[in-house]
């Protein structure tokens, strides 16, 4: 009966351990089946101000309300698509920050359009197209009115305000704050016009619901039947534009000096790495002897003419050997080891902590003293503790 028992113990280990593996690997490919469909199953993370994107910062909402007013909205996500829905010239333009387009490329598409509104308006983008308006100061959740006759402005009425803008020769500025503008827009002799305001605090979802916003929104983009919304790509840069090297970044004086440095530094490599002679080669473990190194630390100490550390580390043996004579743990401090023997001896409290704690010698000839008076206190310990453990 026992052997079949014997043999079927390392068959039910081999049964658990190809269980476990199976566990395991089924775990992992779930993980990459769920991995796999979160990555390429549709789920993509979008920007601010991203038309497709329902979060606080995307702006489906207005793109929903635009195309229930008859509005046809494209999204556009690389510049050649924007430039081919931009064909027929009499669409409007939604621009956002678009840093990797040139001047003559950003003014090149949109002349394209029959309106451009600027939602994301930056430095460059408000001097190109605005006349040389420029970025003002911000205004966080503030409302204002618009002061203005821009049509899309006064029909909405307040609205809120976040980033100020200052605007350029002819521009007309609506909701002014303390001398600087919410809204800023240009209109051509044949009705072309660019528009530029902070989306943020106007177009996302968020706040598109706050005061006159989603009447402003309207008035602001829906000026045309067709809308497109242009999302900027990083390879809609310029083909002929090439991009700085970390050389041309830099100034002309670093790569001298990074030189310089490197020589300096294989110098000292070679000058520190350079051996003195050849390797001794010595066969371990070395034995040393205890009174060898004893003697070497007590050159040490006198070379150093360090008297107080020398007779520390004698204060510090005989504490230990003192402790253990009296019964004291490892963890006693020294003034109670002092004042321990200091009972044990009957003797001044004050002498034997100057002796095991306080007295410091200055000359070797102190020292050799401070050692002899240590020795005969722990002598007299000892000779006191054999006295009572004697029996009678």
């Amino acid at each position: 009966m026992s052997a079949p028992t014997a043999s079927a113990a390392p068959i039910r280990s081999r049964r658990r351990s190809a269980l476990g593996w199976a566990a395991l690997c089924a775990g992992l490919l779930l993980a990459a089946l769920i991995g796999g469909t979160l990555v390429y199953g549709g789920y993509t993370q979008r920007a601010i101000f991203d038309p497709d994107s329902a979060g606080p910062d995307g702006t489906r909402a207005v793109v929903r309300v635009l195309e229930r007013q008859g509005v046809t909205v494209t999204i556009a996500r690389d510049r050649a698509a924007a430039e081919r829905a931009l064909a027929d010239g009499d669409a409007t333009l939604v621009l956002r920050d678009a840093p990797m387009l040139s001047d003559d490329a950003l003014r090149e598409l949109t002349d394209r359009a029959q309106h451009v509104v600027l939602v994301e308006p930056r430095s460059r983008a408000l001097e190109v197209l605005l006349d040389g308006s420029a970025l003002g100061g911000f205004s966080p959740d503030a409302s204002a009115t618009p002061e203005c006759t821009v049509a899309a402005a006064s029909n909405a009425g307040t609205a809120r305000v976040g980033e100020l803008l200052r605007p350029g020769d002819g521009v007309q500025g609506c909701y002014p704050v303390d001398g600087e503008f919410g809204l800023l827009q240009s209109e051509g002799t044949d009705g072309r016009t660019v528009t530029a305001l902070d989306g943020l605090s106007v177009l996302t979802n968020t706040a598109l619901p706050v005061d006159g916003n989603a009447a402003l929104a309207l008035g602001v983009l829906g000026q045309t039947d067709r809308l497109v919304w242009y999302v900027p790509a990083l390879s809609d840069a310029d083909q002929n534009t090439a991009a700085p090297t970390l050389g041309d970044l830099t100034p002309a004086w670093v790569t001298p000096a990074m030189l310089l440095l490197l020589t300096a530094a294989l110098a000292a490599a070679i000058w520190r790495g350079r051996r003195f002679g050849p390797l001794v080669a010595e066969r371990l473990p070395v034995t040393v002897r205890a009174t060898e190194t004893t003697e070497g630390r007590a050159r040490l100490y006198a070379s150093s003419k360090d008297a107080a550390h020398a007779l520390d580390e004698l204060r510090r043996a005989a504490r230990a050997r003192l402790g253990r004579l009296l019964g004291l743990t490892a963890r006693t401090s020294p003034h109670e080891v002092a004042d321990a023997v200091a009972q044990r001896l009957g003797a001044d409290r004050a002498r034997v902590r100057g002796i095991l704690v306080d007295d410091l010698p200055r000359t070797d000839r102190e020292l050799v003293a401070a050692a002899d008076r240590l020795r005969d206190l722990e002598e007299s310990v000892r000779a006191a503790v054999r006295t009572e453990g004697t029996t009678r």
